[in-house]
């Protein structure tokens, strides 16, 4: 990436966090460091289908279309009208979509019965509950049973949430980040578990 390139997205993202803090978690796009480590954590020889939410710049997609394999089906989600004009310019290959709590009939409309992995950016410490569980009940649906839900944040506040539907395999530390970020690394948990944990909590 040149250094005007460079400079244009951190002015972007900088105008974002100030004007529309509710969509964006940061002052400036993730790192290299964040988007190798949440990109190392795919297996990508296992996925057909995966999705980004909250692609913004490209600062992660640009190493899913160095790590996908070539038959690799990518969606990418931006709100942001300029993001998501400029990743359909720079990432031609990748499928866009604005509204990320569409994400259901999105892949129902690409012909796609489940995602293999989804990759995360998307600040959810900025979101009302009411949207968290919009999202959050989105991607399981699109998720296939013991399929990987990548994301990043900038606190553990989402272990209690995602660990009802996911069995949470790892959470890393990314200090080489602003902000330094978590790295949550979750499996979704198969229908049949899910069902029996919601009938013990009744119980309870």
């Amino acid at each position: 990436m040149g250094l005007k390139r460079a400079i244009q997205e951190k002015l972007l993202f900088l105008y974002h966090f100030f004007y529309k803090p509710g969509q964006i978690g940061s002052v400036t796009p993730s790192s290299k460091y964040l988007a190798q480590k949440m990109v190392e954590c795919v297996p990508w020889h296992e996925v057909n289908y995966i999705a980004e939410l909250g692609a913004g710049t490209g600062a992660i997609t640009k190493h899913i279309r160095t790590a996908a394999q070539r038959n690799t089906k990518v969606l990418l989600f931006e709100k942001d009208p300029h993001m998501l004009k400029t990743l359909k310019v720079e990432f031609p290959n990748f499928s866009c979509y604005k509204n990320t709590t569409e994400l259901q009939a999105v892949v129902y409309e690409e012909g796609i019965e489940q995602l293999d992995c989804i990759i995360s950016g998307l600040p959810f410490f900025n979101f009302p509950q009411t949207l968290r569980d919009k999202l959050i009940e989105q991607i399981t649906a699109t998720l296939k049973d013991n399929g990987l839900f990548i994301a990043f944040q900038y606190s553990q506040q989402m272990k209690k949430q995602l660990s009802y539907h996911f069995h949470l395999e790892e959470i890393k530390f990314v200090p080489l980040n602003v902000p330094p970020a978590f790295v949550y690394v979750c499996r979704k948990k198969e229908q049949k578990s899910l069902f029996v944990a919601g009938l013990n909590k009744t119980e309870q």
